[in-house]
Parts: C-alpha cells; sequence; structure tokens
C-alpha cells in the first residue's frame, strides 16, 4: 500500500496535493511519503518477528539522508556498496553492527574505512577480496568479520541486468567452490568468519526461486558445520519485487518469511535480510510538467520536462511505470500515447504505446513507483540539473535535496591552462 490518492481530484501524498508542492519547488520532483516508508518497513520487520532477525535496507535503492534517518529511527540497519554510502550511513549515526557491506569491487580505501568503523560484516565476492580483507586487517590489528557471498546458479526469472544468482553474473562465489573457500577463509589469521550471504537478483515476483536457492544454501550450511565451520548469520539478500503495474502482483512480504522460515526450521541462524525497493519503490513519485504536445503523423507525444536522465528505469529496462495526471479534470478522454523527455536520445521515455487521458501542455503528471532506483540513478546528462526532492509527513512537506543550480554542475571542472 502508499499514500498516494485523489482528494477533491487532486493528487496528494498523504495529506498535502502535489500541485502545491510543484508551485513551491518546481518541476521535476521526487516526492517520497515517510508515511509509506515507515509502513514498508514495519511490514517487512513484522513477517520476520518469529525470528532472529536483522533488515538491512539497501542503500543503492535511494540513498537521501532524510529517508536513511526515518528508517533508522524505526530500527533499520543497512547494507551498502560503496565508501560513499558508508560515509551517508555513519552521517545519520547509525552504528556500525547494523551495517553489512557488499559488491564485488570494493577498494582498499573502503575496505580500511569499514574495519576502522566496525561494521558488522563484509560479504566476500571473491578469493582475492578475501585475502585483501585479511592483509588489511592485519594492518590495522584486528580480525574482519566476513559472510561469503554464495552464488546458488538459480534462475530468478527476472531482467537479465538485475539477475545475480547465475553462473554467467558478475557476482558471488560459484556454488561448487564455496567450501574450499570456507576453509581457506578458516585459517586466515586476521578473519573471522561469521556467516553466508546469499542474493539472487532484483524485481523477483515469485517465491520458488528464493526456496531453491535457499535450499541450496542450507545444504552448504549443514556441511560447514559437519566439518567445524558453524555460520552464526544467514544473509538472504534483497530482491522481493513490487507492483509497477497489476499483471504479476509480487507475494506479499508475510508470504515470502513464511516460505524462508519453514526451510529454516531448525537451523540457529540469525537473518539478515536487505530490502530496498520494496521498501522505498511505491513510496515516491516523480512530478514533471507537460511541455508540448506533438503530432507526427499517426503518433502522438507527450512531452515532458523530467527524461531519462531523471528516471532512468524505462531506457535501461524497458520497464513499466504508471502515469497519472496529478490534476483530474471532468471528462477526461483517454489517448494512445508516448511519454517522453527532452533528453537526445531516442530511448527517452516514459512510457509507450500507453493509453492515458488526454494531458494538455503546462499539466502535472506524476510517474508512480520512482521511489526507488530513480533519483540514486540520476545523471547530469546534456548537462541537467539534478531534480529536487521532497518528503512529505502528514500535511507538511519538506526539501531533503535542493535542486542543483548550473553553478553547482559547472564547479568541479577547469579549462586547460
Amino acid at each position: 500500500m502508499d499514500h498516494f490518492h485523489y482528494q477533491d481530484d487532486r493528487l496528494h501524498c498523504e495529506e498535502v496535493a502535489l500541485d502545491r508542492i510543484a508551485e513551491a519547488v518546481g518541476t521535476p520532483f521526487f516526492c517520497y511519503s515517510g508515511k509509506t516508508l515507515r509502513h514498508h518497513l514495519a511490514v517487512f520487520q513484522q513477517a520476520f518477528a518469529k525470528a532472529k532477525h536483522l533488515v538491512c535496507y539497501s542503500v543503492k535503492a535511494n540513498s537521501n539522508l532524510a529517508i536513511l534517518d526515518l528508517l533508522a529511527r524505526d530500527g533499520a540497519g543497512f547494507d551498502i556498496v560503496s565508501g560513499g554510502e558508508l560515509e551517508r550511513v555513519r552521517r545519520i549515526g547509525c552504528p556500525g553492527h547494523k551495517i553489512v557491506f557488499s559488491g564485488v569491487g570494493k577498494t582498499k580505501e573502503e575496505i580500511r574505512q569499514a574495519l576502522e568503523y566496525g561494521i558488522l560484516m563484509f560479504n566476500v565476492e571473491s578469493r582475492s577480496e578475501l585475502y585483501r580483507i585479511d592483509t588489511l586487517a592485519g594492518e590495522l590489528g584486528v580480525r574482519a568479520s566476513v559472510a561469503l557471498r554464495i552464488n546458488p546458479d538459480v534462475d530468478p526469472n527476472t531482467h537479465p541486468h538485475i539477475s545475480t544468482g547465475l553462473k554467467r553474473n558478475k557476482f558471488g562465489i560459484p556454488y561448487h567452490n564455496a567450501l574450499d573457500l570456507y576453509r581457506d577463509a578458516q585459517r586466515l589469521s586476521h578473519i573471522q568468519l561469521l556467516g553466508l550471504d546469499c542474493h539472487i537478483g532484483s524485481q523477483l515476483t515469485t517465491l520458488s526461486p528464493f526456496v531453491d536457492a535457499l535450499k541450496r544454501i542450507l545444504t552448504l550450511v549443514s556441511t560447514l558445520k559437519h566439518e567445524g565451520i558453524p555460520l552464526a548469520y544467514l544473509d538472504l539478500g534483497g530482491g522481493l519485487g513490487i507492483p509497477y503495474d497489476q499483471s504479476r502482483p509480487p507475494p506479499l512480504p508475510d508470504h515470502y518469511a513464511s516460505a524462508l522460515l519453514r526451510e529454516l526450521d531448525g537451523f540457529d541462524l540469525t537473518l539478515i535480510l536487505e530490502p530496498g525497493r520494496v521498501i522505498a519503490g511505491n513510496a515516491g513519485v516523480l512530478v514533471t510538467r507537460v511541455e508540448y504536445i506533438k503530432d507526427n503523423e499517426d503518433k502522438r507525444f507527450i512531452i515532458t520536462d523530467a527524461g531519462m536522465n531523471d528516471l532512468m528505469r524505462p531506457a535501461l529496462y524497458d520497464a513499466y511505470h504508471g502515469i497519472q495526471p496529478v490534476v483530474r479534470r471532468f471528462g477526461m478522454e483517454e489517448e494512445v500515447v508516448d511519454v517522453v523527455g527532452p533528453i537526445c536520445e531516442s530511448g527517452d521515455f516514459f512510457a509507450r504505446n500507453r493509453l492515458l487521458p488526454a494531458f494538455s501542455e503546462g499539466d502535472l503528471l506524476a510517474v508512480r513507483s520512482s521511489g526507488a532506483y530513480g533519483f540514486s540513478m540520476s545523471s547530469n546528462y546534456n548537462t541537467r540539473p539534478r531534480a529536487a526532492e521532497v518528503m512529505v509527513q502528514g500535511d507538511r512537506f519538506a526539501i531533503i535535496r535542493r535542486r542543483e543550480t548550473l553553478d553547482e554542475l559547472l564547479h568541479n571542472e577547469i579549462l586547460f591552462p
């Protein structure tokens, strides 16, 4: 569920009309519902209440400091994938024991920073990374807590760009190599083996890939215990999808939890879950204004002031996002249109051949489900300043990231002397 709804034909976020925000901050802007973010986190926490667990929100989904702070206040930990994300969670005061560090390319400096901060554990993606962490921990005189990320070679049946658990993907350690690497890790003097990590992909809409992966992983956990390598944590990653449209509604978090906990019966492990999209996705919209209506023979284009630099998921994944008028007018007819942006790329679109209300120039429209991988993947392509971000809580709203200016955008560029 989310807290975007019509009231007197004006689309509201909680108790604030989006056209009112547009008048105050301009367009385009991302708008997030604080109530929705908190609700989604609470639903996820409650789903796993019967098990020892830590919900580590995936910072890459939406890394705004205000959002991280809101979730931390409600008990979330964090899954990070860079030194920059470590700095973000440090700035909101998240303790190290609620942070896990994932990703295939951790630099020496990033590892040092995480060791010094005292994070819960690294999710290790390769033999080389394991030995690098051991060396750096030795230089600092500490032991590094790690989990090995194991690739179970399970097909998640999702878009190939967001699949992570197959042999052809860059992530994780091949399943058949896992036991040998755990044996090697146990012999390293500055490594503490804490757990096992498994993440198979993003935007999964069925439970069977999660369950299939977990069964393979638990076989390995049992083998490790038999060899005298008991583990305390099992990190099952994220990946649960959201309903961008209603064609294939994903499982609810409580159904997801029930399926996993059935398999985990008899195992004494603390679970780590890394939801990102399912927390933030439907908690945000991108609000943009119609600049032009353009007709090319039998094709009608709705040209907006937001583009693929603001929300690149449609261009990158051919992803579906619902589109709604911010102000509904009585008797609005529908027509088949393309909703596109101003970027000089044919891939710059939000919808193609979509049946939508007949918009007029100057109208506001809301691109739904933009709270995850919207602003966090945005860019300055075509020298476009990035959009403002706004959060609503009840009947109040506040800018949580100012719109960039051209001066800020060009500040670090220097003419060749």
